[in-house]
């Protein structure tokens, strides 16, 4: 189209007799704006190539997916189990310090029986070793058990009755006469097992252990027994009690003075001399 040509005049729609109403009159006003859209449509370019909008693909993935919604959508929803209702923290007083909640590991059960009975067996064996009388005596060896008892050489017993202590030599249990020949002979007191009455019934016994005791300015010997001296007149009586001499102890003549006065050995030989000087 040349610009400098005058455009072509438009013609006038033709215009329905003012008094037709009706679908005729809509028709023919869709017709002229039809008409005059084309015709702008035309003028501004009609090379334009027509954008021709392709139809997009379908991932065959997406199919199948939207297979399987599809039939997951078309099963029943199975009915889940009603949420349990939390459990209620402790109502505090409003002065009440906060809970502490312990985060550490606790130990099982088990382990905290273990260690209780670890720890009473402890205390259980402390104080069946602590000794409760002045000569050392302890619960292991004081608690009646003669049942359990090795029956040995050196073995120190006492019946829970009687103040006597025997010791065991050469198949006899022999009494031990004197604290002195206690201490002379090297025994303990925490040694001395206490044992039932009657329990030396069922042995044979021997003679008596005693301690010899003797001052260094006295030629006199004298024989302790239950805390008393008893003087022993002449060697053949030494020797007929079976005494020897290393079973005589030197001790003070102010200790020997000290003890009280027994029969003499044999007896019925009269007061014994008093230990020189």
């Amino acid at each position: 189209m040349n610009p400098s040509q005058p455009s072509s005049p438009i013609p006038e729609p033709i215009r329905p007799p003012m008094g037709d109403a009706g679908p005729a009159r809509l028709e023919l006003l869709l017709d002229l704006l039809a008409d005059e859209v084309a015709g702008r449509l035309q003028a501004r370019g009609a090379t334009q190539r027509p954008i021709v909008a392709e139809p997009a693909e379908i991932p065959i993935a997406t199919v199948a997916e939207s297979a399987i919604v599809a039939d997951v959508a078309a099963e029943p929803t199975p009915e889940l189990p009603a949420p349990s209702e939390p459990e209620s923290e402790p109502i505090l007083a409003p002065d009440a310090p906060p809970i502490e909640q312990d985060t550490e590991a606790r130990p099982s059960h088990a382990a905290v029986l273990l260690a209780r009975l670890a720890l009473g067996l402890l205390v259980l064996v402390v104080a069946i070793n602590i000794p409760f009388n002045r000569h050392g005596t302890t619960l292991a060896t004081a608690l009646p058990g003669s049942a359990s008892l090795v029956i040995r050489n050196g073995l120190l017993v006492k019946e829970a009755d009687q103040p006597g202590i025997y010791v065991f030599r050469s198949a006899q249990f022999h009494w031990i006469s004197s604290l002195d020949a206690f201490d002379y002979y090297g025994y303990r007191w925490q040694d001395v097992h206490i044992v039932e009455p009657g329990f030396l019934a069922k042995f044979e016994l021997g003679a008596p252990i005693h301690v010899l005791l003797k001052c260094s300015a006295s030629p006199h010997i004298y024989r302790r027994e239950n805390d008393r001296k008893r003087w022993i007149v002449d060697l053949p009586t030494f020797s007929a009690e079976g005494h020897v001499w290393e079973d005589v102890k030197m001790v003070s003549c102010e200790y020997l003075r000290s003890l009280p006065d027994g029969d003499s050995i044999p007896p019925g030989r009269g007061a014994p001399p008093p230990p020189l000087p």
